[in-house]
């Protein structure tokens, strides 16, 4: 399951957004959405999960909880909309 994660602090790096959702399960990937011209967070990114289960733990106990001081905002993530 994709999973997205908004409001992250800019100190926050994939690593430690990794080792967050870890605690709930495997964690097959972590993407964390770069400004590409200056390189800084955007403040939000994307978990991929495998195990829907797992994932659907990580997505209740992760959301509005802080993490560097900011509090997350967690949900499945959306398909991107063509347009």
């Amino acid at each position: 399951m994709n999973i997205y994660v908004g409001n992250i602090a800019y100190a926050v790096s994939e690593s430690e957004l990794e080792q967050a959702f870890g605690q709930y399960g495997e964690v097959s990937s972590v993407n964390i959405i770069t400004d590409r011209y200056t390189g800084q967070s955007k403040g939000f990114g994307f978990v991929e999960m495998p195990n829907d289960e797992e994932a659907n733990k990580a997505i209740e106990g992760m959301n509005g909880n802080p993490l560097k001081g900011r509090e997350l905002r967690v949900n499945q993530a959306r398909p991107r909309r063509e347009g």
